[in-house]
């Protein structure tokens, strides 16, 4: 029986011992940080670009931000700017100074960080940078350009028959969220009889003359203040065309005026010539 328990007890006391080494090697695990050194070394993923440094201005706001929110909580984010905007102006240069070279300094450590991040990217990589960028440029072109559309006044383009019948029944439709509303009046549209749709057809029929007409106003208006880069391609192509067909008409018009002047001046030396002859 001794030789039993004893063993039992060694057993039991060895277990003890395996259970609270990994206990203490778990809760001392758990205070280090989530990524650890040989995970990044191992790591192919390239870390994001940094970030663009702000200017004097923009520091100014981060600092003062919070101080004019818990002044004047009432008043709306884009007052508190407004608010902000103000105090910067009337500050003084030396009021300014700190501001401004703490964005020097955030400029020069961008410059460094970014020569670090440029310099362990693949050309792979680098190609997708580059093509990322393309995209960004042109999309913020395009915005830029929808924008100055929108401010000249250029007409909204004709809508489609399920355009017109989507804002009508967009209240009354089925779901919760704005997609799920949208598929369930495309659902409806599919279960609509001819005659039902018609209604919508005709209307949309009527909004093409609309625009066919507003659009060559605003059109004619671009012209008359100097902005033809904002003509659309087949007006530029039709007045393209037009042109060509009044120089085409000139050139032939100025080859059919000398070709009867020579003709005159033949005919008028040939008459001059047979006179001659009968004097002589």
């Amino acid at each position: 029986m001794a030789p039993s328990s004893l063993l039992c007890a060694a057993a039991s006391l060895w277990a003890k011992c395996i259970f609270s080494s990994t206990t203490s090697v778990a809760r001392s695990t758990s205070f280090l940080p989530t990524s650890s050194i040989c995970v990044k070394w191992l790591s192919t993923v390239v870390s994001a670009p940094p970030k663009r440094p702000l200017n004097a201005y923009m520091q100014y706001v981060l600092q003062q931000q919070p101080i004019m929110v818990r002044l004047h909580p009432e008043i709306r984010s884009v007052d508190v700017i407004r608010k902000i905007a103000q105090q910067w102006r009337t500050l003084s240069p030396a009021q300014k100074k700190p501001f401004e070279e703490a964005s020097v300094k955030a400029r020069e450590q961008f410059k460094v960080a970014l020569q670090s991040y440029m310099a362990q990217l693949t050309p792979a990589q680098e190609a997708q940078q580059a093509l990322d960028r393309k995209q960004k440029l042109a999309k913020r072109k395009a915005i830029r350009k929808k924008r100055e559309l929108t401010s000249l006044g250029k007409p909204k383009r004709p809508r489609s028959p399920f355009n017109i019948y989507m804002s009508e029944h967009f209240e009354e439709a089925r779901g919760a969220t704005t997609q799920a509303k949208m598929k369930s009046l495309l659902q409806d549209w599919r279960n609509l009889f001819g005659h039902q749709k018609q209604v919508y057809t005709q209307l949309a029929e009527d909004d093409k003359i609309r625009y066919k007409n507003e659009i060559k106003s605003w059109e004619e208006h671009m012209v008359e203040i100097g902005r033809e880069d904002l003509l659309r391609e087949q007006t530029l192509s039709r007045k393209t065309r037009k042109t060509a067909t009044k120089a085409k008409k000139k050139v032939v018009k100025r080859a059919t005026g000398k070709a009867k002047m020579t003709k005159l001046k033949a005919k008028g030396s040939t008459t001059k010539t047979v006179t001659t002859s009968k004097k002589l």
